[in-house]
Parts: C-alpha cells; structure tokens; sequence
C-alpha cells in the first residue's frame, strides 16, 4: 500500500492550498514533510497561477513541530542538514512571491509555531493554541524564536520560550502572532475570505510589496525610508499602477496588465 503524501497541494481560483497530511503523527515535521514542503514551496514560487498561498493541516492538531524520535538518533551531520532544511522552508515561505495565510486549527507547538509565525497572516480557530515547549525536554526553541521575536516582539517571545506555556487563540491574537481569530466552522471560510480579498490586486504588486515590507523591516528608520522611496518610485512609473490609478479615477474595476 502507496503511503500518503505527506503535504498536498492543490491550486484553484488563484489560491494554493498546501495540507500537512500526516495526522496521524501530529504533523510532526520530520525530513518527508520538510523536503515536501521544500519542492511545494518552490513549484508555487514559478506558477503564475498561484497568487496566494493557505498553508492548512489535516487532523485535530496543525503542528506538534519536530519529529522528536527521529531527532533523537540523528549524528551530528544529519542534525546540522535537518535544521538547515527547516531554516529552508521558513525562509522559503518569507521569500515567496505570493502572501502565505497559516489556517490554524490546533495546536501549533516548537517548529509547528514557527511554522506559523513564518507565515505572513495567520488565521486561527477559537481552539487553536501556541507553544514554544522545548524547555521542557531540554531543547530550547532556539530556532523557532526567530520567527516568534519577529512576530510577538521580545518580551512575549522570551516568556513563550523560558516557559514553554501555550497561549490561547484570543492571547496570541493580542501578541501580534495571529490576525483574526474565528469559530472553528468559519476557520475555511473565513480564510479563503482572507485570501481572495488579497488575490484581487496585481500579483506584481503584491510580491513587490512582500519584498519591500520584509527588506525594509530589520533596518533603521532613514535606512528603511531611503528604501521604501525608492520601490515607491519604481512602483509609480509602472504600468500596475498606472492602470490601479486610472481605474480608480474612472470608478472601473482595475485590469491588470498580463
């Protein structure tokens, strides 16, 4: 018997679906899933088609992060190449052209978290929950922090990672780590909203601005400034925006350039 795929992905109407499809194993995410996630990630990145991106999880819990028994017979080499892997897909999702939404279930635990916190929105069900555990079994998230910081800011990432305490829904939604949180029934709806609300501007644009807002992020104010002019006047003199701009002087729905 063929086993499962362990992430599926599926593109209709502008949006690719990607479904961590091990749940039996929590959707741990041991190296298949990772180097699934890798090709998917990469696949989506040159289809035109794919204009957003919902990254979803089959079962009760979206991530319980990594596979803990495999980590444990890893040598060094193989523990090295695992964790560059994973940095791979995290930052595979960042660098996308298209805006990735985490559809969020469950539970999201150490690099499940950071899965979602890779994300570039993240929509979660009342039920879902965060945690960064490691500590408690002598693995400090280390890595899964990055993502956290960047989400939540300092104070609420340390307090995730020194207690390893999950947080709700409605707590990591006020944290910054989640956008909306919804009932469990509407969690699909709600996300597909999400998404094809961001599929109506140019895919240009969107990708440019992904670009711009993370490049920008991690630099000083005049820094990011001189940066931002500058893609501002790139963005100005193109044909996107000139369109975007007559459309709305002449109360149209606006036709992207091909």
């Amino acid at each position: 018997m063929t086993a499962p795929e362990p992430v599926l992905c599926a593109v209709d109407q502008g949006i690719a679906m990607l479904t961590l499809n091990r749940p039996e194993k929590r959707n741990a995410l041991a190296r298949p899933v990772l180097e699934a996630l890798k090709a998917h990630l990469e696949a989506i990145a040159r289809d035109p088609q794919a204009r957003a991106v919902i990254l979803r999880a089959a079962g009760p819990v979206f991530s319980s992060g990594h596979d803990l028994a495999e980590l444990a017979q890893l040598d060094e080499p193989d523990c090295r190449s695992l964790f560059a892997l994973c940095t791979e897909v995290m930052e595979g999702i960042r660098k996308l052209p298209s805006p990735v939404i985490a559809q969020v279930q469950g539970l999201a635990t150490a690099a499940g978290c950071q899965l979602a916190a890779s994300c570039d929105l993240v929509v979660a069900a009342e039920t879902a929950a965060f945690a960064t555990p490691g500590v408690k079994i002598g693995l400090f998230c280390t890595t899964p922090g990055v993502a956290l910081s960047r989400a939540v800011g300092a104070k609420k990432a340390m307090e995730m990672l020194l207690t390893g305490r999950p947080i709700s829904a409605r707590e990591a939604e006020q944290a910054g780590l989640v956008n909306r949180v919804v009932s469990g029934d509407q969690l699909e709806a709600e996300t597909l909203a999400l998404a094809r609300q961001i599929i109506a501007a140019s895919p240009r644009v969107l990708a440019a601005g992904k670009q711009a807002f993370y490049a920008q992020l991690p630099l000083d104010r005049p820094a990011a400034y001189a940066l931002a002019e500058e893609v501002m006047v790139e963005s100005c003199l193109k044909p996107d925006a000139k369109e975007g701009i007559a459309a709305f002087l002449g109360k149209r729905p606006p036709q992207w350039p091909r």
